[in-house]
């Protein structure tokens, strides 16, 4: 059982409950971790803020006053998961922003120095969606390329059962148009927080995906024309149920860094805060075998200070005595 307390590596705010990795970017010197958060409560409620930590190396982390909170009408329940990306010399943010009525739009923040941010005057930039993609609608992934944005929204009509990807266009982050639908997920409950980035010589495109008996993280590299999104490599990435809303974004150097959700509601103490998010991973794509892979960051691995192997060994059970952090790289073979 991982408890708050002894968590060292993995972020997770002072108090309050923790859950999507949200507006993960690297800006002036810094990757600035934003959150989906609420400080005063240790189990989720109706509405959230974006909680803001920065770290320089993923080991050591600055928790900082929260980023954006619901303080206007049309945010009002709630400054719910986006992301965010450098435009013109400024970091924006990107949000599910949910009214009073509880309509759910989509709304823009912008900041000079990364810190403090500025809401857009004329949000919600979308305020409406088709009607025959569900109900539910949010958690903008948006990609800057070349001259254009590009926004992807996660939505899903939970009576039919059906998961839709959306995408629109922008040329200045604030004026969008509907391009249509990118990508159906049909027997989903829901599909959440998708990422959308340039990557290599192609584009990366991820969402988890909520079946209703459980969830997988989809993630698909391929290439991208403005109006179709075509994967060449699809990976699955089974992350068991202590992990979801992975959230891509671009490292300076080019890397592709995947943070998650941890949640840990169904067993943690009570305690000040609840939840946290996974160690960093790189992901890489293998074109010879035809996947996407995942590995813990150089940053992690160089925290490794003493090893140890053990060959053709069976587990059944088994406790680690030594360490309060533990890497584990694990071979298995099944039982013939």
């Amino acid at each position: 059982m991982l408890t708050n307390n002894s968590l060292k590596y993995h972020f997770h705010p002072a108090k309050g409950w923790i859950n999507d990795p949200n507006g993960l970017s690297y800006f002036k010197g810094k990757y600035h971790i934003f959150y989906q958060n609420q400080p005063d409560v240790e189990y989720p409620c109706s509405t959230a803020i974006w909680g803001h930590a920065v770290t320089e190396n993923f080991r050591d982390y600055e928790e900082l006053p929260p980023a954006l909170v619901n303080d206007r009408p049309y945010d009002r329940l709630g400054v719910w998961s986006g992301t965010a990306i450098e435009y013109g010399g400024m970091l924006y943010a990107f949000y599910a922003s949910v009214t009073e009525q509880g309509r759910q739009t989509i709304s823009v923040a912008r900041s000079e120095d990364g810190f403090h941010f500025e809401k857009y005057a004329g949000n919600p930039v979308v305020s409406e969606h088709p009607a025959e993609t569900g109900n539910n609608f949010r958690d903008p992934a948006v990609m800057k390329d070349g001259d254009r944005v590009y926004m992807v929204v996660a939505s899903a009509d939970t009576e039919r059962h059906s998961g839709t990807l959306l995408l629109y266009v922008s040329d200045n982050c604030f004026d969008w148009k509907y391009i249509g639908v990118l990508r159906e997920y049909p027997g989903a409950r829901f599909c959440e927080c998708p990422s959308f980035i340039k990557y290599g010589e192609g584009y990366i495109l991820s969402v988890s995906v909520d079946t209703g008996n459980g969830h997988y993280f989809e993630v698909l590299y391929g290439n991208f024309d403005g109006l179709r999104f075509a994967p060449e490599i699809v990976s699955h990435f089974q992350k068991g149920p202590d992990e979801y809303a992975g959230q891509i974004f671009l490292a300076p150097d080019g890397r592709a860094i995947l943070m998650s959700w941890i949640p840990g509601w169904q067993y943690q103490p009570k305690q000040k805060c609840i939840g946290c998010l996974s160690l960093p991973l790189e992901l890489t794509v293998d074109n010879a075998s035809r996947e996407i892979l995942a590995y813990p960051i150089a940053e992690v691995r160089d925290l490794v200070s003493a090893d140890g192997t053990v060959n053709d060994a069976y587990v059944k059970e088994t406790y680690v005595d030594r360490g309060r952090e533990v890497y584990i790289e694990l071979t298995s073979v099944p039982d013939p």
